[in-house]
């Protein structure tokens, strides 16, 4: 969730194949088993499962709020929101948005992770799925981006941050960053399968980003084997990156269908 990257575009033939409305997922082929999800088939957010994003001071959570309206589950999807502050006098926000994470509830090792969401637009918006390490502080334990949205876009970005590719004579080898093509007017699977070695990036059934584990004298390349991370999912609004807000384009919203968590079967 930093402002900065290095951006690999995919040709334009995998750029269409993903924008196609696709079902099929690599968790088909028999070797995941399932053990944890979130299908949002309840009334209200899951507590065991889920807390709200507390508000901070970095770009990403420096509007998270856990006003009730910022959040819904119906319709078998988990809503979350970004809306214009005309609501809470005492609290000085331009702008209010939802998120939750698995932080001290659940943390994922090796395996894949699924998450079908559809995201809506408006100018500022910044939906993203994301992983952070149970302890270390940042570069240093790492994050994975597996899926960040900037305002209209149609195409999504795969990000991988560590010590290592903060020297950016190093981030290029291998890639830390791609984006990919999306329709997003469809519900899309976001996917993250990892590896010991690798961290391999799905958008529905196509394979979109590798990025392995190598041989370097650089400190930090893979911090990724040595700690199980926690989920985020946040619907934030504004930053230096994706820039201002449009308040006539709010509420924002997106809905996420499922969250799925497979382990390799033995």
């Amino acid at each position: 969730m930093k402002n900065f990257f290095l951006l690999i575009i995919l040709p334009a033939f995998l750029l269409a194949a993903v924008s196609c409305k696709q079902t099929k997922t690599e968790s088909d082929d028999g070797k995941w088993t399932l053990v944890w999800e979130d299908d949002f088939k309840g009334k209200q957010i899951d507590t065991t499962k889920w807390a709200k994003i507390p508000r901070g001071k970095s770009d990403w959570n420096n509007y998270m709020s856990d006003y009730d309206e910022l959040y819904a589950v119906k319709d078998g999807n988990l809503v979350l929101r970004g809306i214009q502050n005309t609501v809470l006098p005492n609290d000085t926000a331009p702008f209010l948005t939802g998120g939750v994470y698995t932080k001290d509830k659940r943390t994922f090792g090796f395996g894949r992770l699924e998450i079908r969401a559809k995201l809506n637009p408006a100018r500022g918006a910044w939906p993203a799925f994301w992983m952070l390490p149970e302890e270390g502080k940042w570069p240093d334990g790492g994050e994975i981006d597996i899926m960040e949205r900037l305002s209209h876009d149609k195409l999504i970005y795969q990000t991988v941050h560590s010590r290592y590719t903060q020297t950016d004579s190093l981030r290029l080898k291998p890639p830390a960053s791609t984006i990919v093509g999306i329709n997003p007017d469809n519900y899309i699977v976001y996917a993250l399968e990892k590896y010991p070695d690798s961290l391999v990036f799905y958008v529905n059934d196509l394979r979109t980003k590798n990025y392995p584990r190598v041989v370097t004298e650089h400190e930090g390349q893979f911090p990724f084997a040595d700690q199980e991370f926690y989920l985020l999912l946040d619907m934030q609004l504004g930053g230096s990156w994706v820039g201002q807000v449009n308040p006539a384009e709010l509420p924002v919203e997106m809905h996420i269908d499922w969250v799925r968590y497979y382990e390799p079967k033995e």
